[in-house]
């Protein structure tokens, strides 16, 4: 982020502090909110060390583009629509392949909801995202262009992360809102792996992964965190539990290749034992 962005990001910040606390609502903890900068710090790190590599390899794609796209309108919308589209699907990816989800765990390990949460970024992230954007550039976008986007996108998904902001009518039908976003977080039994969308909430509509926020009278309160909550929660656990969790299960006994495979490419929460 730039200064600009990134100092109204923590003066926001500071009036959901502000606010929560005169609501009396816990929203923050120091120890979490400590961990969420810190794995925003180390993935800001890890995608400013790569990004050249993959802005090099998306060029190389981009000399053999299929289209010319000469009308400025047109070029930047299609852009935005391509780009969320293609998040919507690595998203996803990231919660129904066990081994993304690994990667992505780490971001919804929180068990609170708030502005801090939006940079407890994946880790691992930086090292396969870009991979989605391979057909954009194909098509005949600027990998830079797309850059551009994306990071626009992303701070629009970081503000999303709040219980301080309610439904937004008819914002609701097309737009991410914190709303849905909190039922993303939860790990409730019905919120599990619903609304995937950055920006637009109209492919969750589409592709069948849509919820909206119940109110208290219709389900239960909203729980965050994780089904299966962590033992410990230092920044060590936080980021490797699943891979060390996967490589457990790879190693138990009498497992065809089958099982071995799904235990790492499956959907997470898959067993053998519910297969045989």
């Amino acid at each position: 982020m730039s200064w600009e962005i990134s100092s109204i990001y923590l003066a926001i910040i500071g009036l959901e502090v502000f606010f929560s606390n005169y609501q009396h609502k816990k929203l923050y903890t120091w120890r979490e909110t400590v961990i969420n900068f810190f794995l925003s710090f180390l993935n800001g790190a890890l995608d400013l060390a790569i990004r050249g590599l993959y802005l090099v390899l998306l060029t190389f794609v981009f000399q053999f583009h299929l289209f010319d796209i000469g009308q400025p309108v047109i070029y930047w919308v299609l852009l935005f629509i391509l780009v969320d589209f293609q998040f919507y699907w690595l998203h996803r990816l990231e919660h129904f392949c066990r081994i993304f989800w690994a990667a992505h765990v780490t971001h919804h390990s929180a068990e609170h909801m708030n502005l801090t949460v939006g940079v407890r970024a994946s880790l691992m992230r930086p090292l396969y995202d870009f991979v989605f954007f391979i057909p954009i550039a194909f098509i005949g976008f600027k990998p830079i262009d797309i850059f551009l986007i994306y990071s626009i996108s992303q701070i629009w998904a970081m503000f999303l992360h709040t219980e301080m902001v309610g439904k937004l009518g008819w914002v609701e039908y097309v737009f991410v809102t914190p709303s849905h976003h909190r039922v993303h977080h939860a790990s409730n039994a019905r919120y599990i792996d619903k609304n995937m969308g950055m920006v637009l909430i109209v492919w969750d509509r589409l592709f069948g992964t849509f919820q909206r926020e119940l109110s208290p009278e219709e389900y239960e309160p909203i729980r965050y965190g994780l089904a299966k909550p962590m033992k410990d929660s230092n920044l060590f656990t936080v980021i490797f539990h699943e891979w060390i969790n996967i490589a457990k299960d790879v190693r138990k006994k009498d497992l065809s290749w089958t099982e071995k495979f799904l235990y790492v490419f499956g959907p997470p929460g898959w067993t053998h034992e519910k297969r045989r």
